[in-house]
Formats: structure tokens, sequence, C-alpha cells
């Protein structure tokens, strides 16, 4: 039989020293996947099998050259430790639990038994037995783990390997069998197994390899689909955030941008232009903090690009188109570089704080009101003070000069003379009325007024100071508009701000427009905060727009307009006082104004008033007509200058001269004032008793409770006010009829007088005729 087999090409020597080389370069091979690739398990475990392969083929190598006591148990056990290595590698690469000790006690064990069957019982079969069972249990736990680690068989490479391992479990049963049942020695077989499973391993290397590969491929996937999660999540993650993100290339194209920044910028949200450029004088228009339009240089854009270095915390605007508006951001801007350290991209950042900038500018407005507000409190609070000293002396002044003029005859030189004092005093009387007008503190009756009657009757009394080459129109619907005011000081609204659009033209050809309107309280047109205070009223508006095509004003002029004593007109002829006495009374009536003026455009000042409530048909009378007074309201005594009253009204006033005269009781801490009044009320034909002190006054009144038919008193006097003289004088009389004067009247004294039982309240700065008109109703009225 062995003459039969055709003879080996290739010794056993030459076989194992080819097993040697190819076992290095194996070796080689795996321990550099194990280092360039530390994260897959099995490349060393297979580098570790090649070096037992190695020594195993070495020992077999030196046989007859060293001792058989080294040689055989060694390379026995080193050949099978590598089988169980190489197991144990792709237990390693699967992620399965690699018993370090039990391979140890293995190999200890396989190498005492072969050594015992060696030198103790030297019996070939017994070792042969145990190295082919060895080898082959190691095969089948190899072959099982293969299955268990691809069960479904979805990847090529292990079940080419799981075949492989069979093919060679069947090679090492094919070789045992060769030696037990065939003819052949150990030295016949043992090449061509040698031979073949030389060829095993090569194919066994390879699919290590294409393992590795496979695993490198699938790690490579998931790092891929890793990073596309990373980057979708990224995404994901900008798109939802409130800033905005924008990306540039140096280029000036857009790379990226998020949705926060597509609202801001009042994009589509179904991405960006990569041509856009980026916001630059040539392409968006921005803005700088102060509103003026922002230099190339100071784009956060181009300062990282000419810098390199980080923008931090500008505040830029963009506006949005005509008329919409400007939305603002806190910009932050910061470069990109590549690997290289080159400039990749230019990434600004920013936060919306249109809202913040708002609430700034509306807190900004409401300052400015404040102090507006304080410094018409502070000038109301010295107008209150002044007027009550400066109105004793010009009724002292208006009053002696009347007294004069009457004593003397019509035709003497010197009542011209009194006659200009007593205009003088006039004129400082309208300016004392215009400051507490807009301190608002001079008195408000309030009744129904037609807004159409008003405006009529104000541009009949302008039109005959109208200079010829100026138009004044008019208009006004609905005729019944109507709303709860002062007529008066309505028609001094109107007055005063057609004067100024008379002086706004400077002598020059021009037109001014008076037009009222109605409004519903729903009307964007309105400012919100008078426009809930009518929702609330559940009234409508009505509107007065008073223009002009004059010289206009700019943003300085008109922040300053409402100032107390600003003016821009000539010294002497202005008093600065027209608009602020204006804005005293639309808010003294509830209502508001807003001014549209620019240099050159001419000026539009534009009133809101709540409209009157609507009354039944059957309590309502002429349009426009006022509503009466409720009774027990107090009465303010009209103004009358001296020159009106003729010597017929003022005999008329007083007392039938067959009745005994009245006794009148008067108080003031003014002496002129106690002078002139007791002189104007004895040429009356009154009995006055005059003083200067309140406890002296309540003494004689005290004294004689009966003797007196009128208390007149001053309201604001040191230590006693003239109502707590009142309700002392009450207290003695309670029937006695009590009028207390005051230079300035308020709501709240207008309540205490009436609830103190005061009669009548006189305005001081009226003419002190006034006094005697009081006096000569309230002598005669009826006991209360």
């Amino acid at each position: 039989m062995l003459a039969l087999l055709p003879p080996m090409l290739i010794d056993l020597p030459t076989l194992l020293a080819l097993r040697v080389g190819i076992d290095v370069l194996i070796a080689l091979a795996f321990w550099a996947q194990m280092r360039r690739y530390p994260a897959i398990g099995g490349p060393g475990w297979w580098s570790v099998s090649a070096l037992l392969s190695i020594v195993g083929s070495v020992m077999l190598l030196s046989r007859g050259g060293l001792p058989d006591a080294l040689t055989f148990p060694l390379g026995n056990t080193a050949l099978m430790v590598s089988a169980l290595c190489a197991w144990m590698g792709f237990r390693s690469y699967v992620g399965m639990p690699r018993p370090l000790l039990p391979i140890l006690a293995a190999g200890l064990a396989f190498f005492c038994a072969t050594l015992y069957f060696l030198v103790a019982w030297d019996v070939l079969a017994v070792r042969q037995v145990v190295f082919t069972a060895s080898v082959m249990a190691i095969t089948v736990l190899c072959f099982v783990d293969i299955q268990r680690a691809d069960p479904q068989g979805r990847v090529p490479e292990m079940q080419a390997l799981k075949w492989l391992t069979a093919v060679e479990f069947l090679g090492v049963l094919g070789f045992a069998v060769a030696l037990k049942v065939g003819l052949w020695s150990q030295a016949d077989v043992t090449p061509p197994f040698i031979f073949f499973f030389l060829l095993t391993k090569l194919l066994r290397v390879v699919l290590y390899g294409a393992l590795v590969s496979y695993r490198l491929r699938i790690d490579g996937d998931k790092a891929r689909q890793g990073l596309l999660q990373r980057e979708a999540d990224s995404r994901a993650l900008i798109d939802n955030l409130s800033a905005g993100v924008v990306v540039f290339r140096p280029d000036h194209t857009l790379s990226s941008i998020n949705a926060a920044a597509r609202r801001f910028l009042g994009w589509s949200e179904g991405g960006a232009n990569r041509a856009l450029p980026e916001p630059s004088p040539q392409g968006w228009r921005l803005l700088r903090d102060d509103g003026q339009p922002m230099r190339r240089h100071e784009v956060p854009f181009e300062r990282v690009l000419a810098t390199g270095q980080p923008v931090r915390s500008v505040v830029v605007g963009m506006p949005q188109g005509e008329g919409t508006g400007v939305n603002w951001a806190l910009c932050n801007a910061h470069p990109e570089n590549n690997p290289l350290g080159g400039l990749r991209h230019v990434v600004l950042t920013f936060i919306d704080i249109t809202p913040l900038k708002t609430a700034q500018a509306r807190q900004k407005h409401l300052q400015a009101q404040l102090a507006q507000s304080q410094k018409m409190e502070a000038l109301g609070t010295l107008a209150g003070g002044v007027a009550h000293d400066f109105n004793n002396i010009l009724a002292a002044i208006l009053g002696n000069a009347d007294l004069a003029r009457q004593d003397l005859p019509e035709h003497a030189t010197s009542r011209e003379s009194l006659h200009e004092i007593s205009s003088a005093a006039r004129r400082g009387r309208e300016l004392v009325r215009q400051i507490l007008a807009f301190s608002r503190q001079q008195p408000v009756e309030r009744t129904r007024v037609n807004m159409c009657s008003v405006l009529a009757e104000s541009c009949t009394l302008l039109r005959g100071a109208l200079p010829l080459q100026v138009e004044l129109l008019q208009s006004c619907s609905p005729a019944t508009l109507a709303i709860e005011a002062d007529a008066t000081q309505i028609g001094q609204v109107l007055v005063n701000l057609c004067t100024n659009a008379i002086h706004a033209l400077d002598g020059r050809p021009g037109r001014i427009e008076c037009r009222i309107d109605s409004l519903p309280n729903t009307s964007l047109a309105l400012p919100p905060e008078f426009a809930q205070t009518c929702a609330q009223l559940g009234v409508g508006v009505a509107r007065l727009r008073v223009s002009d095509n004059g010289s206009g004003m700019d943003a300085t002029v008109r922040n300053r307009i409402f100032e107390p004593f600003f003016t821009t007109k000539a010294v002497g002829q202005g008093t600065g006082l027209g608009l602020p006495v204006v804005l005293g009374v639309v808010q003294v009536h509830g209502g508001a104004i807003e001014v549209d003026s620019e240099p050159g455009r001419g000026t539009t000042f534009t009133l809101y008033f709540p409209m009157a409530p609507d009354i039944p048909a059957s309590l309502a009378g002429v349009s426009g007509s006022p509503i009466a007074s409720e009774p027990g309201t107090m009465n303010f005594t009209p103004t009358l200058a001296p020159s009106d009253i003729s010597p017929s009204r003022l005999s008329a006033m007083a007392d039938d001269s067959s009745a005994p005269p009245h006794h009148i009781l008067y108080l003031d801490d003014d002496d002129t004032l106690v002078f002139l009044v007791r002189r104007l009320l004895e040429r009356r034909g009154y009995r006055v008793t005059a003083f200067t002190s309140q406890t002296q006054a309540i003494d004689a009144l005290r004294a004689d409770p009966e003797g007196f038919q009128l208390l007149l008193t001053d309201f604001n006097m040191p230590g006693m006010s003239g109502l707590e003289v009142a309700k002392a004088a009450l207290e003695i009389n309670p029937h006695l009829p009590v009028a207390v004067a005051s230079g300035y009247i308020t709501d709240e004294l207008q309540a205490e007088a009436k609830a103190a039982g005061v009669r009548e309240v006189v305005f001081k700065t009226d003419a002190v005729e006034a006094f005697c008109e009081v006096v000569a109703r309230l002598v005669r009225s009826e006991p209360a």
C-alpha cells in the first residue's frame, strides 16, 4: 500500500519550516491589527495562537536533536493550546466570555498527560488519542460558538468559517483513522496532514481577516449612522432653539439657518437660499442700537472676517419692511476654523430682544410722562401757592382801579390810565387762569357738550382774527356728536391749537383744518390705554384733529412742546402755556393727545375724548344743550370785568334803600382786600364788619349770632382755614349763609365745602364785583 502512495513533493522539515514562516507572518499581521483596532477582540488571541503554532512547529523540527521528553510534550501542548487560543480569539471577537484560567489549566494538564504517557508509560497510541481528542473537542466547541454567533446565517464570513471548522474536524478525524485503520505509518501520514492543515490555516486566517474587515465595516456603518443621527439631533436641537443661528461661508454665502432665524428674518420655513448674501449695506439693512444704519465694518460678520476674533453682545436691528417696524436682536459671532486653521464658517447666533426693546421704549415713554407729570405737579403746587397771594394783589388792583374810575368824572383823562391798569391786571389774571388750567386746579363744570357747536363757535371767533392768506376749514360728523366736558375749556383748546397753527404758517399762505369725527372704542388708531378705558365705560370716541401745512417741528421741539413756559416764539410773543393748557384740559377730561409733525410737512394734533353716553329721548333736549346740574351742586361765579358792569346793574345789586342795611361779616388775612371789599360793599349800601383774624370774627359772631345776614370768608389763611371758620360759624348760627373765596378750587375743596354747609364758593380770580353779586344773592336767600 505504501508503494501505491505518490511520493511527497515536499518533505516534513520543509513543511514545518514553511509553516513557521507563515505563522510568523500571521502573528505579525494580527499583532498589527490588534494595535490598530484595539476595540475589536480576536486579533490578539490569533497572534498568540500563531506564536504557539511556531513553538509547536519548532519542537517537531527539533525531534532527534533534543530529548523527546522536551520536544513531544512541549510541541503537542503548544499546538493544542494554539487551537485553544484561536477558539478564544473568536469568542473575544463576538463578545463571549474568555476563561483564561481554565485555558492555562487545560494546557498544563495536557502537558502533564503527554509527558506521563511518554516517560512513565510510553504508549504512542494513548498520546495520539489524547492529542486528537483535545483538538477535536476544541473544533466542536468552536463550531458551536460560530453557530450561536450567527444562527440565521446572515454573515457569509462566519458561515464560511463554520464550514471550514467542520472540514478541519473531518481532517483531524481522518488523521486519526489513517493512523489506526490504515496501513501507513505516522511518518507517512504526518506530511500530507500538515500540508492540509497549513492550507486550512491559511483559509482560516483569510476568514479571520474578513471578519475583522466585516467588523470594521459594521462599526463604520454604525459610526456613520450615529453621526447622521447626531447631526439630525443637532439640527433638530438648533431648529427648536428660540435663539437664531445663521452659518455663513467666508464668501458671504449662506451655509445653514435655523427656524428661529427664519422667523426673525421673515423667511419661509421651507429652507434658506444658499446664494443669499451676508448682511451688509448692499444686502440686508442693519441698524445700530441707536436706530442709525450700521456701517460695514460694524457688522459682526465683517468684524470676524477682519480680526478672526469672536464678537459678542452686539445689538442689531433688522427692518421688516415698509411700515412694519424693526426686529431687534442681541448678536454674537465666532469663527469656525478647519483643521489647518483656515476660516471655514462664521457662525452668528442671536436672541430676539424685540419685546425687550419695546418694553424699554415704553418704559422710557412712561418715565418721560412721569417726569412731565411730576413737573406739572410741582408747578401746580407752586401755582396753587402763588394764586392765593397773587390773586389778592390783582383783586386789589382791579377793585381799587374800578373804585377810582367810578369816582372820576366821565371825561377825566386819568380814566384812560386806570383803564390800562385794569387791562394789565386782567392779563395777569388770565395768566393765573392758564397756570391753573394746565396744572388742573381750575374748576371744571361738565355738561353734555355738542362738539360741532363748539367747533362752529370757535371757528367763527377765529375767523375774525385770521389773516387773509390763511384758509380755515372745518368739518364735523355726526352733527349730534357730544361729550361730557366744560364747553369753555374745549373752546379754549380749539382756539389755542388754531392760534399755534397760525403762528406756524408765519405769515405765509396756508391752510388750517379742524375735523371732528367718531371712532369705535375698538379702533386700532386709538392709544391702547385710552381705548381700554372707553371700552370699560362702554362709549365710543370723539376724535378732534387740527392740522396745518406750516413749518412743522423736529423731534427735539416735538418732545418739549408740552413743557410749561417752553416756546419757540420771540421774547414777548408767547408765554409757553398754550399747549400745556391744552394738555391739562385733555387730561382732566380723561382724553388723550397725539402729535404728528415733521419739518416742512406741517403739524397735526389729534385729540381723543370719551363720547357722552346716550340719553333717553324723553330727557334729550336740543342737540348740544347742557344738562341741568343736580340739586346741591356747588356754583361758580362767572368772570365779570369791571368795565362790563353798568351803573344801573351796580345799583340794582344794592338792597332797597327803604329796608335796613344788611350786615355782612367779611374775613380775610389780607388788609388790602379787607379795605377794598369794605369800600365796595358799603358803597352799595351794606353794613360791613371786616376782620383779619379768625378768632375775632368768630367772637363777633358769637357775641351777636343773629346780627349778621352773611359770612364771606377767605379759604387759604394761616391757622384756621375758611372751611374751619365756616363750620364754627354754622355751629353758632346754623341758618347763616356762608360763602368761601379761594384763588384755586379743586374737586376736594368743592366737596368739603358742600359737606361743611357752605352755600357758595367764589373763584378769586374773578373780578371783585363777583363778591357783590354773591352778597346780593345770598342775603336774600331763604335759610337752608
